[in-house]
């Protein structure tokens, strides 16, 4: 069966999918985006990821393409025909098509596109069973990462030279050697007394909604939540390190910059965490 992507009114085979050359999120990175997990059949937190497009979308003075009902609507319909029961569904909205001017448009409507692929879910569980490597590289982003914005290519660097050392995640590291987060995801640690702990979601951050949703299961399993910056030097001292992301839950860290963590394992924190996570999320049937 064909992929099926929607795109700006129109549901087609994804090979076929098409923007127009003079779309502003392809010359200028004029748009924004959110990722959803699809995991048993239901779109995970959509809520929430819908509040953040909304606010990306105000912070860049940008419309709405369609209803935030009618967005819903999409991406239920876009999951149900690409029969996707695990994987995850991607929305994108630009500020549309317009002559290429670095000034806003004053007539042009948004754009949108919205896909779905499907992911076997055994390929996250033998990730977090093994754990997953990181290394650190400065920051070197603009300072609003706080808008999900389609402008990723110091992330697309990073997790390049990520895949050159071996690993499969950086972490962006400030001028103080503090962790911000990863290419793709939040940075946490847990303290050798059971802490959790994790950068406050100011402006030098993504507020991650899968964070957000892993703060309720904390709270659910009795554990404590510090939010504050951590250095690379106590990441690798702590008791255990992980990310968190849409796309991955939380995913266990067992080595930043060669170093393991620990004894080089995942820890039972954050499997705790990954297990519980799906009961606590928000569910919504595709």
């Amino acid at each position: 069966m064909p992929r099926i992507s929607y795109v700006n009114g129109r549901y087609e085979p994804h090979s076929d999918a098409m923007v127009h050359i003079e779309d502003r999120g392809y010359q200028f990175a004029d748009g924004v985006y959110e990722v959803c997990e699809v995991a048993r059949g239901f779109v995970v937190d959509m809520t929430g990821h819908l509040d953040r497009l909304d606010r990306s979308l105000s912070e860049l003075r940008m419309a709405w393409p369609i209803s935030r009902r009618a967005l819903e609507v999409v991406i239920g319909e876009v999951v149900s025909r690409n029969r996707v029961r695990n994987g995850l569904v991607y929305l994108q909205v630009t500020r549309g098509v317009a002559p290429r001017d670095f000034l806003f448009p004053t007539a042009t409507r948004s754009s949108l596109v919205v896909t779905a692929r499907k992911i076997d879910p055994a390929v996250n569980a033998n990730k977090a069973e093994a754990g997953i490597k990181v290394i650190t590289v400065p920051e070197n982003r603009w300072d609003r990462v706080d808008i999900k914005t389609v402008g990723l290519l110091p992330n697309v660097l990073a997790k390049e030279a990520a895949k050159a050392a071996g690993a499969q995640e950086a972490w962006f590291v400030d001028t103080d050697g503090n962790v911000k987060e990863g290419g793709s995801s939040n940075a946490w640690i847990v303290t050798k007394e059971g802490v959790l702990v994790t950068r406050p979601a100011d402006h030098g951050i993504l507020r991650g909604i899968t964070r957000t949703t892993l703060f309720e299961v904390a709270r659910k399993l009795g554990l404590k939540i510090e939010e504050r910056p951590f250095s690379v030097s106590e990441a690798k001292a702590a008791r255990e390190a992980f990310i968190s992301s849409a796309t991955t839950i939380a995913m266990p860290v067992v080595a930043i910059d060669a170093s393991p963590i620990a004894n080089g394992h995942p820890g039972s924190v954050v499997l705790s965490l990954r297990q519980a996570f799906f009961d606590v999320a928000e569910k919504r049937s595709a």
